[in-house]
């Protein structure tokens, strides 16, 4: 899944594809890298961001996402929390609705539900402006877990197909670097409850505290853990740096069909 943020303030790419041509280019550039998915964002889930009006949130994606679906054999995924943009984002062309909140806003289940998209559903303690101020959990695996499943459940109840759902543990959304690396640890016990698990650690902070390096230069970290999460089970992995993920993810699945094991 390449990231296509049509942002101003996002971490690492904020302010380089606003405009539609640049943004339409640079999802060519990742489909002719590899991508299967290319997820489309108008709104910054740093920590520390502030929220978007939805009105504007529309603006910025409905037309990078119809210039997509017409240009690209892709599936488009709508990064959002809000119904309103979830729906204009499907009538625009999306696939799919990758939510930080789960469908846990008023009436996001209900277009889910309607339509015949996807849905991946996250797991994140607070919200983008605060998520970071000291997370707490007492099993942070145990409690994310419980989370994804009382999510799936009421997806299903609500007429969702397990088809058509997966998971994200929320790597970097209100959990602390020992946190991100126990759910990283626990990825084939995350992939075992059913739903395809996507994980996107791509640049992010837990890298920079682990390598000590800015997030220009965090591809590799990035890599060795999509590598190691396809290693383990997941089925997604939601990346920056989409030609080197592809090549990495090719060795290890490689690995995979040939009987591949972790030595624990």
């Amino acid at each position: 899944m390449g990231i296509l943020n049509v942002t101003p303030d996002s971490f690492f790419d904020g302010g380089r594809y606003l405009h539609p041509q640049a943004a339409l280019e640079h999802a060519r550039e990742m489909v002719t890298d590899g991508a299967a998915f290319i997820d489309v964002g108008g709104e910054s889930t740093r920590p520390g961001s502030d929220a978007v009006e939805t009105a504007e949130e529309i603006r910025r994606v409905v037309p990078i996402i119809q210039a997509i679906a017409k240009d690209l054999d892709v599936t488009i995924s709508i990064d959002t929390k809000k119904p309103a943009v979830m729906q204009a984002a499907l009538d625009a062309g999306a696939h799919l609705i990758n939510d930080v909140r789960a469908l846990q806003e008023r009436g996001a289940l209900e277009v889910v539900a309607k339509s015949r998209a996807a849905v991946c559903l996250m797991h994140m303690q607070g919200d983008p402006k605060t998520m970071q101020h000291e997370p707490s959990y007492i099993d942070v695996v145990a409690e994310v877990r419980a989370f994804l499943r009382e999510r799936i459940t009421e997806c299903q109840d609500a007429g969702i197909e397990p088809s058509r759902i997966l998971v994200d543990p929320g790597i970097g959304f209100g959990k602390g670097l020992e946190h991100n690396l126990a759910l990283l640890a626990a990825i084939r016990t995350l992939a075992s409850d059913g739903p395809a698990t996507l994980i996107g650690v791509s640049r992010k902070s837990m890298l920079g505290r682990l390598l000590g390096r800015a997030a220009q230069e965090r591809v590799a970290g990035g890599i060795a853990v999509a590598t190691a999460a396809v290693l383990a089970g997941a089925k997604v992995i939601r990346t920056h740096d989409v030609r080197e993920t592809v090549d990495a993810l090719k060795v290890a699945s490689a690995l995979r069909s040939h009987g591949y094991a972790s030595l624990d």
